[in-house]
């Protein structure tokens, strides 16, 4: 074998030997491979006080892939590390790099923005090492994330009844609870507003002698009205031609966002539906990556894809279609190492390859083609109209907006709400007075910002340039699972405990939890990406602050007193309360540790059978990480346990039980098949 190329998905492994000639061998790495290790200082798998050194370790499960990526690279001529071409990427390379021992072997890294059999060749064609500055800035995110997240999560679980808190996840729930409080603390405010109904359109009113006007209360809106004829004199007319840009091509957070809004996806699902369509699908007669790489803060697109792409635009819609590259605003810390999220090619239209995807797959590449070709295609141009309406010293204004060049539109229509309101033609009317059916009056009150939804949050976090696009999925999902807030019609509530958690941060930590602090950090983070500050100096800095106050708040925070039940301890006779274990929630006596009694929970249990080792009866049972196994309830005495749901039947050859196992009843001990 001559040479191994590694990369993260196994999926992409099979994409990417298909174009390789028979000289390379693709295999994967199944994402990362180490970790820090949960021992040392506090569990964090650092040692503080010999310059933040990691302790790194094999993850859990991964032994048997890293001995099979040393066997397979073992007698190679040369290894090829291709992961992901971002930071965490680059950090998963130098992982291989050091554990497969590739120092005294000739090793290369290799960085492609899509899975097509061009670009992968170029990229094989121009090899690097390791970025070890990139390498050491994701190092330094994943250290703070672990101190940050194991102190402050031991904190929470000993204190009050918070599951865990993190650098970015705790700044994440802040903004919701605290627009909570501030929609909580709204006063609303009456105001009223007047509207002229012609035969054709309506005319606000705007302004009294040139001055802008607000009526507080039914009162002043009755005086207005009894000033106001049903005759209006036509002041002034304004037509002028507006331009409306394309939208900017999808980075990370935008494509989020609109695939919630108009999609009604969860940030997870979308990139979870991405990055299927980033490593490569079979579509009949080639394997291929059909958009490119997902995890961006770029909204620039290569020369050969804008090219490719108003070829396409002149020949299918004509010359004037096709639009400019225009330097769109990159957000607050972007990272512009590859592309904007687009097709890998634009000849390949969502209809052509639709039999080959699932509804969702399909919902989503369409969506990032037609921003993609849209923002390459010209602007629109919009004929707006405005006219003034005067009575007696009060202005009233009516718009009015006609599509005149669709341009982009054509295809992007649907996802913007651009309908014409037409009005008359006042430059050639009869006469300059026209004369309303009515004119009426209308109460609001004005309302509070809205709460966030996972759109708007995400949105707002980007703005605040707190946490990575690449991480806004994970922070919503553990919010949520977390139960720190809830959420009803796509708005998220912060709950009780959500609220005691952030409350609680503040008191102690909030020159760290907070908005400034975290951006600032995302900014100390890029320089050291940029070889222009020391990793080490951020950790000591940042720890020298952090952990005094950690320590003030172990000392000095409330722990928070459990719930009573209203039930009386059955063995000694205190009341009993309700506690968080491990596993959730449970009922114990509040005398604990003197009383050790556990209330069992009581609910209606299946039983699967009966245990082929002792009689008793198999019932569902859940790991550690909650996946679901069947055992014995006569553990620890006994140890029986399947993966496979039995099916209550005794195997007839060795008395086992049988189980369902990819739609067959079989005995895993003998492998008697019904």
């Amino acid at each position: 074998m001559k040479n191994v190329v590694i990369v993260e998905s196994p999926a992409k492994s099979k994409t990417i030997e298909k174009y390789l000639g028979s000289d390379y061998k693709v295999v994967s790495s199944k994402g990362h491979i180490r970790d820090l290790a949960t021992t040392g200082k506090y569990g964090l798998g650092i040692d503080i006080d010999n310059d933040f050194t990691p302790n790194y370790v094999p993850i859990k499960g991964k032994k048997k892939d890293i001995t099979e990526l040393k066997r397979v690279t073992k007698n190679c001529d040369k290894v090829i590390l291709a992961t992901d071409p971002d930071r965490e990427g680059e950090a998963i390379s130098w992982h291989l790099y050091d554990e497969l021992g590739l120092r005294n072997k000739k090793y290369e890294r290799v960085v492609f923005n899509e899975i097509t059999k061009d670009v992968v060749i170029d990229a094989m064609n121009n090899p690097r090492k390791i970025d070890i500055d990139l390498v050491k800035s994701q190092e330094t995110r994943r250290m703070l994330d672990r101190i940050i997240g194991f102190r402050l999560s031991k904190l929470m679980q000993r204190k009050t009844g918070g599951k865990s808190a993190g650098r970015v996840q705790s700044v994440a729930l802040k903004l919701i609870v605290d627009r909570e409080r501030e929609i909580e603390a709204f006063v609303p405010e009456e105001y009223w507003t007047i509207e002229a109904d012609f035969k054709d359109f309506k005319a606000s009113l705007e302004k009294y002698h040139n001055k802008e006007i607000k009526l507080h209360n039914e009162n002043e809106a009755n005086q207005v009205l009894e000033n106001l004829s049903k005759s209006f004199k036509i002041a002034d007319v304004n037509e002028s031609e507006k331009v409306k840009r394309p939208k900017d091509p999808f980075r990370t957070s935008t494509l989020q966002q609109m695939a919630a809004n108009r999609l009604n996806f969860s940030s997870s699902k979308t990139m979870q539906i991405a990055q299927r369509l980033y490593e490569g699908m079979n579509i009949g007669e080639e394997t291929v990556g059909l958009i490119t790489y997902m995890r961006t803060d770029s909204t620039r697109f290569s020369e050969l894809f804008v090219k490719d792409t108003k070829d396409f635009i002149k020949g299918k819609y004509g010359d004037e279609y096709v639009g400019f590259v225009k330097q769109a605003k990159e957000p607050k810390n972007a990272q512009d190492a590859h592309e904007a999220i687009r097709p890998t090619s634009i000849l390949r239209t969502p209809e052509s390859i639709k039999e080959y995807l699932t509804v969702d797959e399909y919902k989503l590449y369409r969506l990032i083609y037609i921003r993609s070709l849209a923002y390459l295609m010209s602007s629109a141009k919009i004929l707006a109209t405005t006219v003034d309406l005067e009575n007696n010293g009060y202005l009233f204004k009516a718009t009015g907006s006609v599509l005149k060049f669709d341009g982009y539109l054509k295809v992007y229509k649907e996802f913007e709400d651009t309908e014409d309101v037409i009005l008359p033609d006042f430059k050639n009317y009869n006469s300059d007075v026209i004369v309303a059916n009515e004119i009426t009056k209308t109460q609001h009150f004005t309302k509070p910002a809205p709460r966030y939804t996972e759109s708007s949050l995400i949105k707002e976090m980007e703005t605040l340039g707190i946490g990575r696009p690449s991480t806004y999925a994970m922070i919503m999902k553990t919010i949520k699972d977390r139960g720190y807030v809830i959420s009803k019609e796509k708005k998220f509530y912060p709950t009780e405990i959500g609220i005691e958690t952030t409350d609680k941060l503040q008191e102690y930590f909030s020159d760290l939890v907070n908005v400034e602090y975290t951006a600032n950090m995302e900014n100390d983070l890029d320089l050291i990406a940029d070889c222009k500050l020391d990793n080490v100096e951020v950790l000591r800095k940042f720890y020298d602050e952090f952990a005094p106050l950690v320590e003030r708040a172990f000392k000095e925070m409330e722990k928070k007193a459990p719930e009573k039940t209203g039930e009386v301890c059955p063995m000694c006779g205190n009341e009993l309360v309700i506690r968080n274990g491990k596993y959730g929630e449970f009922v114990a006596c509040s005398n604990y540790p003197t009383c050790k009694y556990i209330k069992k929970e009581e609910k209606d249990i299946t039983v699967f059978g009966k245990c082929p080792k002792c009689g008793h009866d198999v019932v569902a049972r859940r790991t550690r990480k909650g996946k679901t196994f069947y055992g014995c309830n006569n553990y620890p005495k006994c140890d029986y346990a399947t993966w496979y749901v039995p099916t209550g039947e005794i195997c007839p050859n060795c008395k086992n039980l049988l189980v369902t196992k990819n739609k067959n009843i079989i005995c895993e001990e003998c492998g008697y098949t019904k």
